[in-house]
Protein backbone atom coordinates (compact mmCIF):
# COMPACT_ATOMS: atom_id res chain seq x y z
CA UNK A 1 0.00 0.00 0.00
CA UNK A 2 2.39 2.38 -1.01
CA UNK A 3 2.52 5.74 0.55
CA UNK A 4 -1.29 5.03 1.91
CA UNK A 5 -1.63 6.10 5.15
CA UNK A 6 -3.46 4.29 7.87
CA UNK A 7 -5.49 6.94 9.15
CA UNK A 8 -7.01 7.13 5.58
CA UNK A 9 -7.95 3.57 5.04
CA UNK A 10 -10.09 4.21 8.22
CA UNK A 11 -12.27 6.62 5.97
CA UNK A 12 -11.91 4.91 3.13
CA UNK A 13 -13.43 1.58 4.77
CA UNK A 14 -16.29 3.77 5.82
CA UNK A 15 -16.95 5.48 2.21
CA UNK A 16 -16.77 1.67 1.38
CA UNK A 17 -19.64 1.07 2.87
CA UNK A 18 -21.73 3.29 -0.11
CA UNK A 19 -20.87 0.39 -2.62
CA UNK A 20 -23.96 -1.61 -4.26
CA UNK A 21 -22.46 -4.45 -4.41
CA UNK A 22 -20.78 -5.82 -7.88
CA UNK A 23 -22.65 -9.09 -7.84
CA UNK A 24 -25.82 -7.54 -7.43
CA UNK A 25 -25.79 -4.40 -9.60
CA UNK A 26 -24.27 -6.99 -12.94
CA UNK A 27 -26.33 -10.11 -12.36
CA UNK A 28 -28.64 -9.30 -15.59
CA UNK A 29 -25.30 -8.64 -17.86
CA UNK A 30 -25.33 -11.94 -20.27
CA UNK A 31 -22.87 -14.46 -20.07
CA UNK A 32 -19.21 -13.83 -22.39
CA UNK A 33 -18.83 -15.92 -25.55
CA UNK A 34 -17.09 -18.80 -25.49
CA UNK A 35 -14.57 -20.17 -27.86
CA UNK A 36 -11.85 -23.05 -28.06
CA UNK A 37 -9.62 -21.67 -31.13
CA UNK A 38 -10.83 -18.22 -31.90
CA UNK A 39 -13.20 -15.28 -30.84
CA UNK A 40 -13.87 -12.01 -33.18
CA UNK A 41 -15.46 -9.43 -31.45
CA UNK A 42 -17.11 -6.28 -33.42
CA UNK A 43 -19.56 -3.50 -33.27
CA UNK A 44 -21.44 -5.39 -36.38
CA UNK A 45 -22.47 -9.50 -36.19
CA UNK A 46 -22.35 -9.73 -39.25
CA UNK A 47 -18.88 -8.22 -39.43
CA UNK A 48 -17.82 -10.47 -36.52
CA UNK A 49 -19.00 -13.66 -38.82
CA UNK A 50 -16.45 -12.82 -41.47
CA UNK A 51 -13.53 -12.68 -39.17
CA UNK A 52 -14.46 -16.07 -38.03
CA UNK A 53 -14.91 -17.88 -41.17
CA UNK A 54 -11.61 -16.37 -42.15
CA UNK A 55 -9.98 -18.00 -38.78
CA UNK A 56 -11.88 -20.97 -39.85
CA UNK A 57 -10.22 -21.25 -43.37
CA UNK A 58 -6.87 -20.99 -41.58
CA UNK A 59 -6.31 -17.31 -41.81
CA UNK A 60 -4.43 -15.57 -38.54
CA UNK A 61 -5.52 -12.98 -36.40
CA UNK A 62 -4.56 -10.29 -38.43
CA UNK A 63 -6.09 -11.85 -41.58
CA UNK A 64 -9.22 -11.59 -39.87
CA UNK A 65 -8.90 -8.56 -38.77
CA UNK A 66 -8.72 -6.99 -42.35
CA UNK A 67 -11.52 -8.61 -43.79
CA UNK A 68 -13.37 -7.33 -40.83
CA UNK A 69 -12.12 -4.29 -41.24
CA UNK A 70 -13.53 -4.18 -45.02
CA UNK A 71 -16.85 -5.42 -44.04
CA UNK A 72 -17.65 -3.14 -41.55
CA UNK A 73 -16.63 -0.21 -43.88
CA UNK A 74 -20.45 -2.18 -45.32
CA UNK A 75 -22.54 -3.03 -42.73
CA UNK A 76 -21.58 -0.36 -40.13
CA UNK A 77 -21.03 2.77 -42.37
CA UNK A 78 -21.66 5.13 -39.50
CA UNK A 79 -18.02 4.47 -38.53
CA UNK A 80 -16.69 1.44 -40.27
CA UNK A 81 -14.43 3.14 -43.46
CA UNK A 82 -12.57 3.14 -46.08
CA UNK A 83 -12.62 7.14 -45.79
CA UNK A 84 -11.13 7.34 -42.30
CA UNK A 85 -8.32 6.10 -40.48
CA UNK A 86 -6.93 4.34 -37.06
CA UNK A 87 -4.39 2.09 -35.45
CA UNK A 88 -4.05 -1.81 -35.43
CA UNK A 89 -2.21 -3.25 -31.74
CA UNK A 90 -0.75 -6.36 -32.70
CA UNK A 91 0.69 -9.00 -31.00
CA UNK A 92 2.26 -12.13 -32.19
CA UNK A 93 2.07 -15.97 -30.82
CA UNK A 94 5.86 -15.50 -30.28
CA UNK A 95 4.93 -12.23 -27.50
CA UNK A 96 6.15 -9.68 -30.39
CA UNK A 97 4.28 -6.58 -30.47
CA UNK A 98 3.72 -3.77 -32.77
CA UNK A 99 1.67 -1.10 -33.99
CA UNK A 100 0.46 0.13 -36.75
CA UNK A 101 -0.72 4.19 -37.30
CA UNK A 102 -3.20 4.69 -40.38
CA UNK A 103 -4.32 7.32 -38.76
CA UNK A 104 -5.56 10.79 -41.09
CA UNK A 105 -3.03 13.15 -41.77
CA UNK A 106 -3.72 16.99 -42.60
CA UNK A 107 -3.58 18.04 -46.11
CA UNK A 108 -0.68 19.46 -48.00
CA UNK A 109 -2.71 22.58 -48.43
CA UNK A 110 -3.40 23.23 -44.30
CA UNK A 111 -2.50 25.96 -42.73
CA UNK A 112 -2.58 26.55 -38.89
CA UNK A 113 -5.05 29.01 -39.28
CA UNK A 114 -7.43 27.35 -41.96
CA UNK A 115 -10.49 27.41 -39.03
CA UNK A 116 -10.42 31.10 -38.10
CA UNK A 117 -11.99 33.92 -38.88
CA UNK A 118 -10.36 37.06 -39.79
CA UNK A 119 -10.34 38.20 -35.71
CA UNK A 120 -8.92 34.85 -35.08
CA UNK A 121 -11.73 33.24 -33.98
CA UNK A 122 -12.46 29.50 -34.93
CA UNK A 123 -15.45 29.20 -37.22
CA UNK A 124 -18.54 27.46 -36.15
CA UNK A 125 -18.63 24.06 -38.30
CA UNK A 126 -15.69 24.16 -40.44
CA UNK A 127 -14.01 21.26 -39.07
CA UNK A 128 -16.36 19.16 -38.55
CA UNK A 129 -19.02 19.80 -41.45
CA UNK A 130 -17.48 20.33 -44.94
CA UNK A 131 -15.12 19.22 -46.98
CA UNK A 132 -12.86 21.25 -45.54
CA UNK A 133 -12.79 19.41 -42.43
CA UNK A 134 -11.59 16.03 -44.00
CA UNK A 135 -7.99 14.36 -43.59
CA UNK A 136 -6.23 12.09 -45.91
CA UNK A 137 -7.65 8.56 -45.33
CA UNK A 138 -5.29 6.08 -43.98
CA UNK A 139 -7.95 2.75 -43.66
CA UNK A 140 -7.06 1.39 -46.62
CA UNK A 141 -3.19 1.47 -46.50
CA UNK A 142 -3.44 0.33 -43.37
CA UNK A 143 -5.47 -2.71 -44.06
CA UNK A 144 -3.22 -3.75 -46.79
CA UNK A 145 -0.01 -3.14 -44.83
CA UNK A 146 -1.35 -4.95 -42.20
CA UNK A 147 -1.84 -8.09 -44.59
CA UNK A 148 0.94 -7.87 -46.64
CA UNK A 149 3.30 -8.11 -43.49
CA UNK A 150 1.51 -10.24 -40.77
CA UNK A 151 -1.06 -12.13 -42.69
CA UNK A 152 -1.13 -15.18 -44.61
CA UNK A 153 -4.28 -15.09 -47.39
CA UNK A 154 -4.75 -13.27 -50.26
CA UNK A 155 -6.03 -9.93 -50.43
CA UNK A 156 -9.08 -11.22 -52.86
CA UNK A 157 -10.21 -13.78 -50.00
CA UNK A 158 -10.02 -10.98 -47.18
CA UNK A 159 -12.16 -8.56 -49.84
CA UNK A 160 -14.92 -11.04 -50.93
CA UNK A 161 -17.24 -10.73 -47.70
CA UNK A 162 -17.19 -7.06 -48.09
CA UNK A 163 -17.99 -6.84 -51.76
CA UNK A 164 -20.57 -9.44 -51.38
CA UNK A 165 -22.39 -7.16 -48.34
CA UNK A 166 -22.18 -4.48 -50.59
CA UNK A 167 -23.30 -5.45 -54.16
CA UNK A 168 -25.90 -7.93 -53.10
CA UNK A 169 -26.91 -6.07 -49.46
CA UNK A 170 -27.94 -6.78 -46.09
CA UNK A 171 -30.87 -7.07 -44.46
CA UNK A 172 -31.44 -4.11 -41.38
CA UNK A 173 -31.76 -5.76 -38.49
CA UNK A 174 -33.01 -3.08 -35.34
CA UNK A 175 -29.12 -2.20 -34.10
CA UNK A 176 -28.64 -1.32 -37.85
CA UNK A 177 -31.55 1.17 -38.05
CA UNK A 178 -30.13 2.43 -34.52
CA UNK A 179 -27.33 3.25 -36.16
CA UNK A 180 -28.69 5.32 -38.91
CA UNK A 181 -30.92 7.26 -36.40
CA UNK A 182 -28.75 10.24 -35.69
CA UNK A 183 -27.39 10.30 -39.16
CA UNK A 184 -30.33 10.12 -41.57
CA UNK A 185 -30.99 14.02 -41.50
CA UNK A 186 -27.44 14.70 -42.19
CA UNK A 187 -27.16 12.12 -45.20
CA UNK A 188 -30.14 13.56 -46.38
CA UNK A 189 -28.09 16.80 -47.26
CA UNK A 190 -26.03 15.26 -49.47
CA UNK A 191 -27.55 13.85 -52.90
CA UNK A 192 -24.71 11.26 -53.13
CA UNK A 193 -25.53 10.04 -49.39
CA UNK A 194 -29.01 10.03 -49.85
CA UNK A 195 -29.05 8.08 -52.74
CA UNK A 196 -27.50 5.20 -50.96
CA UNK A 197 -28.66 5.73 -47.22
CA UNK A 198 -32.36 6.63 -47.40
CA UNK A 199 -34.92 5.44 -50.14
CA UNK A 200 -37.08 8.85 -51.65
CA UNK A 201 -35.56 11.16 -49.18
CA UNK A 202 -36.67 8.77 -46.00
CA UNK A 203 -34.81 6.47 -43.76
CA UNK A 204 -34.44 2.98 -44.36
CA UNK A 205 -37.11 0.48 -42.47
CA UNK A 206 -36.57 -2.37 -40.68
CA UNK A 207 -35.78 -5.15 -43.37
CA UNK A 208 -34.46 -3.26 -45.80
CA UNK A 209 -31.71 -4.46 -48.27
CA UNK A 210 -28.92 -2.44 -48.26
CA UNK A 211 -27.16 -2.06 -51.32
CA UNK A 212 -23.81 -0.21 -51.88
CA UNK A 213 -23.21 -0.76 -56.00
CA UNK A 214 -20.10 2.00 -55.76
CA UNK A 215 -18.88 0.74 -52.66
CA UNK A 216 -18.97 -2.76 -54.01
CA UNK A 217 -16.99 -1.02 -57.30
CA UNK A 218 -14.21 0.55 -55.20
CA UNK A 219 -13.76 -2.52 -52.93
CA UNK A 220 -13.11 -4.60 -56.01
CA UNK A 221 -10.52 -2.15 -57.24
CA UNK A 222 -8.96 -2.83 -53.95
CA UNK A 223 -9.29 -6.40 -54.79
CA UNK A 224 -7.59 -6.32 -57.76
CA UNK A 225 -5.56 -3.35 -57.27
CA UNK A 226 -4.03 -3.14 -54.01
CA UNK A 227 -3.76 0.14 -52.08
CA UNK A 228 -2.68 1.85 -55.00
CA UNK A 229 -5.92 0.95 -56.38
CA UNK A 230 -7.47 3.45 -53.40
CA UNK A 231 -4.91 6.01 -53.69
CA UNK A 232 -3.21 6.58 -56.66
CA UNK A 233 -6.29 5.23 -59.07
CA UNK A 234 -9.92 6.59 -59.61
CA UNK A 235 -10.98 6.43 -56.18
CA UNK A 236 -8.80 9.28 -54.89
CA UNK A 237 -9.81 10.86 -58.22
CA UNK A 238 -13.26 10.68 -56.85
CA UNK A 239 -12.56 12.01 -53.75
CA UNK A 240 -10.32 14.97 -55.02
CA UNK A 241 -12.93 15.93 -57.37
CA UNK A 242 -15.93 16.18 -54.76
CA UNK A 243 -13.69 17.87 -52.81
CA UNK A 244 -12.54 20.67 -55.27
CA UNK A 245 -15.84 21.36 -56.22
CA UNK A 246 -16.87 21.89 -52.63
CA UNK A 247 -14.38 23.89 -51.20
CA UNK A 248 -12.11 21.19 -49.91
CA UNK A 249 -7.98 21.21 -49.88
CA UNK A 250 -7.42 18.18 -50.61
CA UNK A 251 -5.21 16.97 -53.89
CA UNK A 252 -4.40 13.86 -55.61
CA UNK A 253 -0.81 14.49 -54.04
CA UNK A 254 -2.12 14.16 -50.61
CA UNK A 255 -3.12 10.46 -51.58
CA UNK A 256 0.19 9.61 -53.44
CA UNK A 257 2.03 10.63 -50.84
CA UNK A 258 -0.01 9.25 -47.91
CA UNK A 259 2.09 6.31 -45.39
CA UNK A 260 1.49 4.28 -42.77
CA UNK A 261 3.56 4.57 -39.90
CA UNK A 262 4.81 0.96 -38.43
CA UNK A 263 5.81 2.07 -34.35
CA UNK A 264 7.11 0.84 -31.27
CA UNK A 265 3.40 0.65 -28.65
CA UNK A 266 3.44 2.21 -25.58
CA UNK A 267 4.30 -0.40 -22.80
CA UNK A 268 3.65 -0.40 -19.46
CA UNK A 269 2.75 -2.76 -16.67
CA UNK A 270 -0.28 -3.05 -13.53
CA UNK A 271 -0.01 -5.00 -10.85
CA UNK A 272 2.15 -7.80 -12.69
CA UNK A 273 0.29 -7.35 -15.64
CA UNK A 274 1.61 -6.08 -19.16
CA UNK A 275 0.12 -3.48 -21.32
CA UNK A 276 0.93 -2.53 -24.64
CA UNK A 277 -1.12 -0.04 -26.15
CA UNK A 278 -1.26 3.07 -28.27
CA UNK A 279 1.66 5.46 -28.88
CA UNK A 280 1.46 9.11 -30.32
CA UNK A 281 -0.26 10.00 -32.42
CA UNK A 282 -2.84 8.20 -30.38
CA UNK A 283 -2.91 9.73 -26.30
CA UNK A 284 -4.74 6.92 -25.63
CA UNK A 285 -1.87 4.04 -24.48
CA UNK A 286 0.45 6.77 -22.42
CA UNK A 287 -2.72 8.45 -20.51
CA UNK A 288 -3.98 4.68 -19.34
CA UNK A 289 -0.32 3.55 -18.69
CA UNK A 290 -0.05 7.01 -16.70
CA UNK A 291 -3.66 6.54 -14.48
CA UNK A 292 -2.66 2.79 -13.94
CA UNK A 293 0.97 3.87 -12.50
CA UNK A 294 -0.97 6.38 -10.39
CA UNK A 295 -3.58 3.78 -9.26
CA UNK A 296 -1.06 1.15 -8.93
CA UNK A 297 -0.57 2.92 -5.36
CA UNK A 298 -3.79 2.69 -3.65
CA UNK A 299 -5.53 -0.91 -2.87
CA UNK A 300 -8.28 -0.19 -5.08
CA UNK A 301 -8.83 -3.65 -5.28
CA UNK A 302 -9.93 -3.59 -1.05
CA UNK A 303 -11.59 -0.12 -1.49
CA UNK A 304 -14.33 -1.44 -3.91
CA UNK A 305 -16.18 -0.96 -7.26
CA UNK A 306 -17.99 2.45 -6.89
CA UNK A 307 -16.65 3.83 -3.67
CA UNK A 308 -16.13 7.13 -2.97
CA UNK A 309 -12.77 6.60 -2.38
CA UNK A 310 -12.12 4.47 -5.59
CA UNK A 311 -13.74 6.76 -8.16
CA UNK A 312 -11.78 9.95 -6.39
CA UNK A 313 -8.85 8.50 -6.78
CA UNK A 314 -9.55 7.52 -10.43
CA UNK A 315 -10.86 11.23 -10.86
CA UNK A 316 -7.90 12.63 -9.60
CA UNK A 317 -5.54 10.26 -11.66
CA UNK A 318 -7.42 11.31 -14.55
CA UNK A 319 -6.86 14.74 -13.89
CA UNK A 320 -3.42 14.77 -14.13
CA UNK A 321 -2.87 12.63 -17.27
CA UNK A 322 -5.60 14.47 -19.31
CA UNK A 323 -3.66 17.67 -19.00
CA UNK A 324 -0.33 15.69 -19.79
CA UNK A 325 -2.61 14.56 -22.40
CA UNK A 326 -4.24 17.59 -24.16
CA UNK A 327 -0.87 19.74 -23.37
CA UNK A 328 2.36 17.90 -24.51
CA UNK A 329 1.09 15.38 -27.03
CA UNK A 330 1.17 15.38 -30.91
CA UNK A 331 2.11 13.80 -34.07
CA UNK A 332 5.68 12.50 -32.97
CA UNK A 333 6.91 13.16 -36.57
CA UNK A 334 6.48 17.18 -35.11
CA UNK A 335 6.88 16.81 -31.22
CA UNK A 336 9.13 15.18 -29.10
CA UNK A 337 6.36 13.53 -27.08
CA UNK A 338 7.61 12.63 -23.22
CA UNK A 339 6.53 9.14 -23.49
CA UNK A 340 9.63 7.94 -21.07
CA UNK A 341 8.25 10.60 -18.17
CA UNK A 342 4.60 9.71 -18.89
CA UNK A 343 5.00 6.03 -18.51
CA UNK A 344 7.33 5.93 -15.29
CA UNK A 345 6.29 4.61 -11.72
CA UNK A 346 8.51 7.50 -10.30
CA UNK A 347 6.34 10.06 -12.23
CA UNK A 348 3.19 8.07 -10.92
CA UNK A 349 4.66 8.78 -7.38
CA UNK A 350 5.01 12.73 -7.83
CA UNK A 351 1.22 12.92 -9.15
CA UNK A 352 -0.10 10.42 -5.84
CA UNK A 353 1.67 13.45 -3.70
CA UNK A 354 0.47 16.13 -5.35
CA UNK A 355 -3.15 14.56 -4.66
CA UNK A 356 -4.93 16.22 -1.26
CA UNK A 357 -6.69 13.37 0.67
CA UNK A 358 -9.63 15.13 1.63
CA UNK A 359 -10.17 17.47 -1.52
CA UNK A 360 -11.16 17.78 -4.73
CA UNK A 361 -7.91 19.06 -7.15
CA UNK A 362 -8.37 22.02 -9.00
CA UNK A 363 -8.11 21.77 -13.03
CA UNK A 364 -6.97 25.08 -13.14
CA UNK A 365 -4.28 24.89 -11.06
CA UNK A 366 -2.55 22.17 -13.15
CA UNK A 367 -3.08 24.63 -16.21
CA UNK A 368 1.04 24.91 -17.68
CA UNK A 369 2.17 28.25 -17.87
CA UNK A 370 1.70 29.96 -20.94
CA UNK A 371 -1.10 27.89 -22.20
CA UNK A 372 -3.65 29.31 -24.03
CA UNK A 373 -12.37 12.11 -30.71
CA UNK A 374 -16.10 10.39 -31.76
CA UNK A 375 -18.75 8.15 -30.45
CA UNK A 376 -18.67 7.05 -34.10
CA UNK A 377 -15.42 5.32 -34.08
CA UNK A 378 -15.53 1.68 -33.69
CA UNK A 379 -13.35 -0.85 -31.94
CA UNK A 380 -12.66 -4.45 -32.59
CA UNK A 381 -11.07 -7.52 -31.22
CA UNK A 382 -9.89 -11.22 -32.53
CA UNK A 383 -7.66 -13.77 -31.30
CA UNK A 384 -6.60 -16.75 -33.05
CA UNK A 385 -6.24 -20.51 -32.42
CA UNK A 386 -2.21 -19.76 -32.39
CA UNK A 387 -2.57 -17.04 -29.38
CA UNK A 388 -1.71 -14.31 -32.39
CA UNK A 389 -4.08 -10.95 -30.78
CA UNK A 390 -5.43 -7.95 -32.76
CA UNK A 391 -7.12 -4.61 -31.38
CA UNK A 392 -7.93 -2.11 -33.95
CA UNK A 393 -10.05 0.69 -33.86
CA UNK A 394 -10.78 3.04 -36.49
CA UNK A 395 -13.01 5.88 -37.61
CA UNK A 396 -14.47 8.68 -39.62
CA UNK A 397 -14.44 11.29 -36.22
CA UNK A 398 -18.00 11.97 -36.22
CA UNK A 399 -20.88 9.65 -36.66
CA UNK A 400 -21.00 9.27 -40.59
CA UNK A 401 -18.17 11.53 -40.43
CA UNK A 402 -19.24 14.79 -42.37
CA UNK A 403 -22.18 12.51 -43.76
CA UNK A 404 -20.99 13.23 -47.70
CA UNK A 405 -20.17 10.84 -50.16
CA UNK A 406 -17.53 11.54 -53.13
CA UNK A 407 -20.06 10.55 -56.03
CA UNK A 408 -19.20 7.01 -57.75
CA UNK A 409 -17.27 6.17 -55.12
CA UNK A 410 -19.49 5.68 -52.39
CA UNK A 411 -17.00 6.50 -49.50
CA UNK A 412 -18.25 8.10 -46.94
CA UNK A 413 -15.37 10.89 -45.69
CA UNK A 414 -13.96 11.72 -42.39
CA UNK A 415 -14.10 15.22 -40.24
CA UNK A 416 -10.80 13.62 -38.60
CA UNK A 417 -9.19 17.62 -38.92
CA UNK A 418 -11.35 18.89 -35.63
CA UNK A 419 -8.95 16.53 -33.59
CA UNK A 420 -6.32 19.23 -34.33
CA UNK A 421 -6.04 22.12 -32.13
CA UNK A 422 -7.64 25.19 -34.29
CA UNK A 423 -6.86 27.08 -31.31
CA UNK A 424 -5.31 26.66 -28.05
CA UNK A 425 -7.75 27.38 -25.08
CA UNK A 426 -10.91 26.13 -27.47
CA UNK A 427 -12.47 22.84 -27.18
CA UNK A 428 -12.87 20.70 -29.96
CA UNK A 429 -16.10 18.22 -30.73
CA UNK A 430 -15.36 16.01 -27.95
CA UNK A 431 -14.82 19.23 -25.29
CA UNK A 432 -10.95 18.50 -25.07
CA UNK A 433 -8.97 21.67 -24.88
CA UNK A 434 -5.58 21.00 -26.43
CA UNK A 435 -2.09 22.98 -26.89
CA UNK A 436 0.01 24.05 -29.48
CA UNK A 437 2.07 20.64 -29.84
CA UNK A 438 -1.51 19.64 -31.45
CA UNK A 439 -2.12 22.46 -34.39
CA UNK A 440 -2.20 22.13 -37.81
CA UNK A 441 0.28 21.51 -39.81
CA UNK A 442 0.62 20.17 -43.51
CA UNK A 443 1.08 15.95 -43.17
CA UNK A 444 1.04 16.03 -39.82
CA UNK A 445 -1.71 13.37 -37.77
CA UNK A 446 -4.38 14.72 -35.14
CA UNK A 447 -3.69 13.93 -31.95
CA UNK A 448 -6.47 10.80 -31.02
CA UNK A 449 -7.78 9.14 -27.66
CA UNK A 450 -7.77 5.96 -29.58
CA UNK A 451 -6.90 2.96 -27.25
CA UNK A 452 -6.34 -0.65 -29.16
CA UNK A 453 -5.06 -2.46 -25.88
CA UNK A 454 -3.96 -6.05 -25.68
CA UNK A 455 -2.76 -7.40 -22.05
CA UNK A 456 -0.38 -10.07 -21.38
CA UNK A 457 0.11 -11.84 -18.31
CA UNK A 458 3.47 -14.39 -17.52
CA UNK A 459 4.40 -14.16 -21.63
CA UNK A 460 0.80 -15.01 -22.50
CA UNK A 461 -2.30 -13.21 -24.21
CA UNK A 462 -4.75 -12.46 -21.29
CA UNK A 463 -6.80 -9.54 -22.47
CA UNK A 464 -8.10 -7.62 -25.38
CA UNK A 465 -9.80 -4.65 -25.07
CA UNK A 466 -11.02 -1.10 -26.78
CA UNK A 467 -13.82 1.23 -27.73
CA UNK A 468 -15.18 4.02 -29.16
CA UNK A 469 -15.92 7.50 -27.51
CA UNK A 470 -14.53 9.93 -28.45
CA UNK A 471 -11.94 11.17 -25.70
CA UNK A 472 -13.73 8.90 -23.37
CA UNK A 473 -12.33 6.28 -24.96
CA UNK A 474 -9.08 6.28 -22.68
CA UNK A 475 -11.34 5.66 -19.65
CA UNK A 476 -13.37 3.31 -20.91
CA UNK A 477 -11.06 0.61 -21.97
CA UNK A 478 -9.02 1.61 -18.36
CA UNK A 479 -12.18 0.79 -16.43
CA UNK A 480 -12.99 -2.25 -18.03
CA UNK A 481 -9.28 -3.21 -17.60
CA UNK A 482 -9.31 -2.29 -13.75
CA UNK A 483 -13.05 -4.01 -13.41
CA UNK A 484 -11.40 -7.52 -14.58
CA UNK A 485 -8.31 -7.52 -12.53
CA UNK A 486 -9.04 -4.88 -9.68
CA UNK A 487 -12.71 -5.75 -8.91
CA UNK A 488 -13.11 -9.57 -10.10
CA UNK A 489 -15.89 -8.77 -12.45
CA UNK A 490 -16.41 -11.38 -15.62
CA UNK A 491 -15.55 -10.01 -18.64
CA UNK A 492 -19.21 -8.87 -20.19
CA UNK A 493 -20.12 -7.55 -16.50
CA UNK A 494 -16.33 -5.58 -16.92
CA UNK A 495 -17.48 -3.85 -20.10
CA UNK A 496 -21.37 -3.21 -19.37
CA UNK A 497 -20.19 -1.84 -15.72
CA UNK A 498 -21.49 2.13 -15.42
CA UNK A 499 -18.57 4.77 -16.82
CA UNK A 500 -17.02 7.10 -14.89
CA UNK A 501 -14.66 10.37 -17.24
CA UNK A 502 -12.92 13.50 -16.09
CA UNK A 503 -10.66 15.21 -18.69
CA UNK A 504 -9.08 17.55 -16.80
CA UNK A 505 -11.54 20.84 -18.54
CA UNK A 506 -14.02 21.13 -18.29
CA UNK A 507 -13.31 20.35 -14.22
CA UNK A 508 -16.41 17.88 -13.62
CA UNK A 509 -16.95 14.36 -12.84
CA UNK A 510 -19.29 13.13 -15.69
CA UNK A 511 -21.16 9.44 -15.02
CA UNK A 512 -23.77 7.31 -16.65
CA UNK A 513 -27.02 7.18 -15.39
CA UNK A 514 -27.10 4.89 -11.87
CA UNK A 515 -23.05 4.86 -12.18
CA UNK A 516 -22.65 6.12 -8.77
CA UNK A 517 -24.96 5.39 -5.37
CA UNK A 518 -26.80 8.48 -3.81
CA UNK A 519 -24.47 8.31 -0.45
CA UNK A 520 -21.70 8.06 -2.77
CA UNK A 521 -22.23 10.94 -4.66
CA UNK A 522 -22.75 12.75 -1.50
CA UNK A 523 -19.46 12.00 -0.30
CA UNK A 524 -17.70 13.66 -3.55
CA UNK A 525 -19.60 16.61 -3.22
CA UNK A 526 -19.15 17.20 0.40
CA UNK A 527 -15.02 16.68 -0.89
CA UNK A 528 -15.80 19.38 -4.13
CA UNK A 529 -16.46 17.54 -7.08
CA UNK A 530 -18.60 18.34 -9.56
CA UNK A 531 -20.24 15.34 -10.46
CA UNK A 532 -23.35 15.43 -13.13
CA UNK A 533 -25.21 12.91 -15.16
CA UNK A 534 -24.58 12.20 -18.80
CA UNK A 535 -27.39 9.88 -19.97
CA UNK A 536 -26.32 9.58 -23.84
CA UNK A 537 -25.85 6.14 -23.91
CA UNK A 538 -24.21 6.85 -27.06
CA UNK A 539 -21.34 8.49 -25.86
CA UNK A 540 -20.30 6.38 -23.46
CA UNK A 541 -18.82 3.83 -25.97
CA UNK A 542 -19.09 0.04 -27.37
CA UNK A 543 -16.12 -1.62 -25.88
CA UNK A 544 -15.15 -4.76 -27.53
CA UNK A 545 -13.29 -7.67 -25.63
CA UNK A 546 -11.50 -10.81 -25.36
CA UNK A 547 -10.35 -12.96 -21.91
CA UNK A 548 -8.43 -15.69 -22.27
CA UNK A 549 -8.50 -18.81 -19.73
CA UNK A 550 -11.32 -17.94 -18.09
CA UNK A 551 -14.71 -15.61 -17.91
CA UNK A 552 -12.87 -13.95 -15.00
CA UNK A 553 -9.72 -13.68 -12.79
CA UNK A 554 -11.19 -16.31 -10.33
CA UNK A 555 -12.01 -18.92 -13.23
CA UNK A 556 -8.99 -18.53 -14.79
CA UNK A 557 -7.04 -19.17 -11.62
CA UNK A 558 -8.80 -22.56 -11.12
CA UNK A 559 -7.97 -23.36 -14.88
CA UNK A 560 -11.33 -24.36 -15.52
CA UNK A 561 -12.72 -22.26 -18.06
CA UNK A 562 -13.02 -22.69 -21.86
CA UNK A 563 -9.71 -21.04 -23.88
CA UNK A 564 -11.50 -17.81 -25.30
CA UNK A 565 -14.35 -15.43 -24.09
CA UNK A 566 -15.74 -12.27 -25.72
CA UNK A 567 -17.87 -9.56 -25.11
CA UNK A 568 -19.48 -6.86 -26.91
CA UNK A 569 -20.54 -4.14 -25.12
CA UNK A 570 -24.46 -4.32 -24.35
CA UNK A 571 -24.73 -0.72 -25.48
CA UNK A 572 -23.98 -1.95 -29.14
CA UNK A 573 -27.04 -2.60 -30.48
CA UNK A 574 -25.60 -4.60 -33.43
CA UNK A 575 -22.45 -6.41 -32.78
CA UNK A 576 -21.80 -9.41 -31.44
CA UNK A 577 -18.73 -11.52 -30.20
CA UNK A 578 -18.44 -15.17 -32.08
CA UNK A 579 -16.36 -17.95 -30.88
CA UNK A 580 -15.05 -21.33 -32.37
Amino acid sequence: MQQFELRRLSLAAGLTLSIVLTQNVFAASPAPAEGQNGMVVTAQHLASQVGVDVLKSGGNAVDAAVAVGYALAVVYPTAGNLGGGGFMTIRLKDGTTTFLDFRERAPLASTKTMYLDANGNPVPGASTEGYLAVGVPGSVAGMEMAREKYGTKPREDLLAPAIRLASEGFVLEPGDIASFADGNDMLAQDPAAAKIFLKDGKPLELGATLVQTDLAKSLTAISRGGADAFYKGETADLIVKASTANGGILAKEDFEQYKVRELEPVKCSYRGYDIVSSPPPSSGGLVICEILNVLEGYPISYLGYGSAETVRLMVEAMRHAFVDRNTALGDPDFVDNPVGKLTSKAYAEEIRARIDPYRAGVSEELKPAGFGESTETTHYSIIDKDGNAVAVTYTLNGSFGIGKVAEGSGILLNNEMDDFTMKPGVPNLYGLVQGEANAIEPRKSPLSSMSPTIVSKDGQPFMVIGSPGGSRIITITLEAIMNVVDHGMDLQEAIDAPRIHHQWLPDRVVMEPHALSPDTLRLLTGMGYKVGIDPDWSIWGEAAGILVGGKNLKQIEAGDGARYYGAIDSRATAGAAIGY
